[in-house]
């Protein structure tokens, strides 16, 4: 029990105008923690128990006092699982972006997870809106390269038209899963059609600000699930893909054309450059060439030198992770 005495010597220090009560009047209010903004995956809403829901809870749980928005596209649960098989993904991706500029909570910066779809979703809202800003951007079993999904009961009518690229050439009936579609031995058709993934992969064109913005991200983490049956192929989840002209042999990102090479468009207009220069009978190396063959269209080989980029593994199928994972891996790029 304390002494009179160490309980009057107390009260005076606390008394107003005192140096020990002037200091505990000025010490800084805790850290707010930085919100975090989530998207789901295909077939999934916002606001489920046992998918979404339950990823919300473990969040707050693990950071008290955390704002975490869960993305509804539509006006309630039904339509926001309709919408990620049939909402054109443009304008998924424009109406995220009219709602986080819109929401107060946000305007200083925020975190952000998407689970399957929505980690390329969320990539997409990264490099085509920088504000508010994105901080740390984590990809849940995201397919940032994907050729196909093997969802066989729901896909399967659908494969046919996919594989001719009938749902790429006519979005308005097309599927969103269709709008990521790419196909290793079809490039042509796929960098022509595509009005989703090729966009924002930087293949028919390079839009320096989605490199800016995507390069202003603290972390981009990517988690791939080992033993993922859905997912076709697994590596396009660390953004590697087929090597180009088959569907059997994967590559990692550093080893793709989108790390380094350049763009139908640009090698186009630099062949011309270098026949111009021929002509006039130029021996000089095209410097233009040069600067083009090792150009970073996205922005990823330089995030990757200076370790933005976060590869993650989990054991397991599509999305399935235990809290202890969770806690353990996701837990710390959210504090």
């Amino acid at each position: 029990m304390a002494s009179p005495g160490s309980l009057w010597l107390l009260a005076f220090a606390l008394l107003p105008g005192t140096c020990a009560a002037w200091a505990l009047e000025h010490l800084d209010p805790p850290a707010t923690p930085l919100p975090l903004v989530i998207w789901h995956g295909m077939g999934d809403s916002c606001c489920n128990p046992l998918s979404m829901g339950a990823v919300k809870k473990m969040v707050e749980k693990k950071i008290p006092g955390i704002y975490v928005l869960s993305l509804e596209i539509g006006k309630n649960q039904k339509e926001d699982v309709e919408n990620s098989f049939f909402l054109n993904v443009n304008s998924q991706v424009t109406t995220v972006c009219q709602i986080l500029a819109k929401d107060p909570k946000l305007q200083q910066g925020y975190n952000a997870m998407g689970f399957s779809q929505g980690g390329q979703f969320l990539r997409a809202v990264a490099q085509r809106c920088p504000s508010p800003p994105m901080i740390n951007l984590i990809s849940v079993g995201g397919q940032h390269q994907v050729t196909t999904l093997r969802y066989n009961t729901f896909l399967k009518p659908f494969s046919k038209d996919m594989q001719l690229g009938h749902l790429i050439l006519f979005p308005s009936c097309s599927l969103v899963q269709a709008e990521y579609w790419h196909d290793p031995v079809k490039e042509d058709m796929y960098r022509n059609h595509s009005i989703f993934l090729a966009d924002v992969n930087q293949e028919r064109s390079v839009n320096e600000s989605y490199k800016k913005n995507l390069m202003a991200l603290k972390k981009f983490v990517m988690v791939k699930f080992l033993n993922d049956s859905i997912v076709d192929p697994v590596d396009s989840e660390w953004f590697g893909f087929y090597r180009s002209g088959q569907a059997k042999e994967t590559i990692p990102l550093q080893e793709t054309t989108l790390y380094t090479q350049v763009t139908e468009e640009e090698r186009g207009a630099v062949l011309f450059s270098s026949w111009f220069l021929k002509l006039r009978g130029s021996l000089v190396i095209n410097p233009v060439m040069h600067t083009l063959e090792q150009k970073d269209r996205l922005g990823l080989k330089e995030m990757d030198n200076a370790g933005q980029l976060v590869f993650l593994a989990a054991e397991g199928d599509h999305l399935q992770l235990s809290e202890e994972w969770f806690y353990a891996h996701i837990i710390p790029f959210l504090e």
